[in-house]
């Protein structure tokens, strides 16, 4: 009888797992199940791992993450010392990385089969040209050095402003930046492996099996608005970085706290530039007339910034995780990969014609 429990337990299990794969499948195949997950069920999973995550001061996410990649490093050992055997062991290890699968993409990994953001928003493509980037560049560079703020003041602003402002600035705008508005008051954590993160540069990551945001403890302070906008929005089941970046920046400028504006203005300052950099390669003299039009001021914050991140910065690591990641994200439809993250200015490009 407990040889029939066990077999009959064994069946109904991976019953489940083929089910809950195929699932999946089906939802990346067909996009009107990946829209109703995206826009229906995510954001009742979101409201309900979202406050079982949060009382928790540390980061599950990171626990969770190093507990699998050390279980799986360990198992085999132990799994020889036990003589379990080989067959056995490799069985139980796919079992669980599949089951590791199937709760990432359940819990958040399906919103990548949602519409993309001109189809939420609809909002026309505007293709990249030459004229159109400058038209939106002057149009920036303007508002960038109206909208700046001295870096001692950005010193100051208080990170519950930041959460409350980030927050509102979301529910006003979600039906017209196409995604659905934040429930609740997520809780922020800090990354468990901060100088790891910081050697890579990244600078905060939305957790997935637990619906909860990480930021990078030696963020600075004039990133910290943009960032946890960007992480925000990741929540709210956005997972392009590009678009994320474009919430981000909409979210902040739309502040009526005038520091979280110029860091929104200030978090695609990098982009806008590199784009700029490119256009104007053979012609070196407009883009130092480009950059003499820019305030000192904010020259200098970038340079400040870029010095900071890359004294910590690790080139084997970061190139390891660089690739890694862009893997991952080519495998979930995001065919630019981590190039992905510098296409904001089109979304930026677009929006401003539209």
């Amino acid at each position: 009888m407990q040889r029939l429990n066990l077999k009959r337990s064994t069946i109904i299990h991976y019953s489940l797992l083929g089910l809950a794969l195929l699932t999946i499948w089906l939802t990346q195949a067909i996009p009107a199940w990946g829209e109703a997950y995206a826009r229906t069920l995510y954001p009742v999973i979101s409201c309900i791992l979202m406050p079982l995550s949060g009382w928790i001061p540390f980061s599950l996410g990171d626990l969770f993450i190093t507990l699998s990649i050390a279980w799986v490093i360990l198992y085999p050992i132990y799994g020889t010392i036990k003589k379990i055997g080989w067959k056995k062991t490799l069985k139980r290890i796919i079992t669980y990385l599949a089951w590791v699968y199937v709760w990432f993409y359940l819990a958040w990994g399906l919103n990548y089969s949602q519409r993309n953001f001109y189809q939420r928003t609809k909002t026309p493509y505007v293709a990249y040209t030459p004229e159109n980037f400058k038209g939106f560049l002057d149009d920036y560079i303007e508002k960038l050095n109206a909208a700046y703020v001295p870096v001692s003041e950005l010193e100051e602003l208080d990170k519950t402003l930041v959460h409350t402002e980030v927050i509102n600035q979301y529910k006003q705008l979600s039906p017209s930046l196409g995604m659905h508005p934040p429930k609740g008051n997520p809780r922020v954590k800090t990354m468990m492996f901060t100088p790891l993160f910081s050697k890579m540069a990244i600078t905060g990551y939305m957790g997935p099996f637990f619906c909860e945001f990480n930021l990078n403890g030696d963020l600075l302070p004039s990133q910290y608005a943009d960032t946890y906008a960007h992480e925000m929005a990741h929540l709210l089941g956005i997972t392009s970085e590009a678009e994320a970046n474009f919430y981000a920046y909409q979210i902040c400028i739309h502040s009526d706290d005038a520091r979280i504006r110029y860091c929104g203005y200030f978090s695609v300052f990098h982009h806008v530039l590199n784009n700029a950099r490119r256009l104007m390669s053979e012609n070196k003299e407009e883009y130092k007339a480009l950059l003499e039009r820019i305030r000192p001021e904010i020259i200098e914050q970038a340079t400040t910034e870029h010095e900071y991140w890359m004294a910590k910065y690790s080139p084997t690591i970061s190139n390891i995780q660089s690739r890694i990641y862009d893997w991952y994200l080519k495998g979930n439809k995001i065919e630019s990969g981590r190039k992905n993250y510098s296409e904001v200015v089109g979304l930026l490009i677009s929006y401003h014609n539209k």
